[in-house]
């Protein structure tokens, strides 16, 4: 549902016209995330917090970027070739992790980055450019670069934030609450800054239809936030590894089927082979896994 008001809300029509600021959806996402984390925080006792606060704010940076790269992209991509750019953000996790934290990866990884990066390449190639709604700007060089923003900054978050995680063993939603204090601040004094705040929120109460899916959105991406951590935590990464993947495959259905993108036999196989390398490096890691070998 995410997925489908974030695609919905960047190429409708709203009272004669588009609504275009994605920085205010990043805002209210982040503004009702604070809320909720704070809320939990209050309620739920939480170990002893050790992380300088300033640490939280450069990957509150590059969470906003990315979050504002995924929203622009929507203005010249479809959203199954965003899933599709996304899932290819391993081979940037892989490098993002030797430049901040130093890591070894196994063989495997570059392997599966490899089989990742063959998928994009064919589906982006052979994606139909025209529809019957003569939406042409599917592939675009613009869409592809804020894409490849997205990718850059999303790697920094997650390594980042891991190395504090490492560091500081603070729980997953201190982090979350950390992170958004930051993001809220951010996006709000930019937008006060731009003046655009108060008129977006007008557009807002003016516009019911609008005001639903903003809302909509925020709290489905709030909701997704607390059980990605709570999976972790409970399941494991594999098990969450899964999860996401076949959401993926999903929010792919659910667009082409909502909003009428096409997808070739050429663009099939492409995808097809990025979930399959997607599922390969699941196996590869529980198969080398530790608490598997005799």
């Amino acid at each position: 549902m995410w997925g489908y008001l974030q695609e919905k809300i960047m190429t409708s029509t709203y009272a004669g016209a588009k609504f275009q600021d994605s920085q205010f959806l990043v805002f209210m996402n982040r503004i009702l995330a604070l809320l909720m984390v704070y809320s939990y925080i209050s309620a739920v006792k939480q170990p002893t917090h050790k992380t300088p606060l300033y640490k939280y704010s450069f990957s509150s940076f590059s969470n906003i970027m990315s979050s504002w790269c995924q929203y622009e992209a929507l203005k010249f991509v479809s959203f199954p070739t965003q899933v599709i750019c996304k899932a290819s953000k391993t081979l940037a996790v892989i490098l993002m992790g030797k430049v901040v934290s130093r890591k070894k990866f196994p063989a495997y990884e570059y392997v599966c980055a490899g089989l990742i990066f063959l998928g994009v390449s064919v589906f982006l190639l052979w994606n139909p450019q025209e529809t019957e709604r003569n939406y042409t700007k599917e592939t675009t060089f613009s869409g592809l670069f804020i894409l490849a923003g997205y990718i850059v900054f999303d790697s920094f978050t997650s390594n980042w934030q891991g190395e504090l995680y490492s560091t500081y063993k603070m729980s997953s939603y201190q982090c979350m609450l950390g992170t958004n204090i930051f993001s809220s601040l951010f996006t709000g004094v930019s937008l006060l800054l731009e003046g655009v705040l108060l008129k977006n929120l007008i557009f807002c109460l003016e516009t019911p239809a609008l005001a639903y899916d903003v809302i909509g959105m925020s709290i489905f991406s709030m909701t997704g936030q607390f059980f990605i951590f709570y999976c972790i935590e409970t399941f494991g990464p594999v098990v969450f590894t899964i999860i996401m993947a076949c959401r993926q495959v999903l929010s792919i259905i659910v667009s082409c089927l909502m909003f009428g993108h096409p997808l070739s036999a050429q663009s099939f196989v492409g995808a097809l082979i990025v979930f399959c390398a997607i599922f390969l490096r699941i196996y590869a890691k529980q198969r080398l896994s530790p608490d598997n070998k005799p």
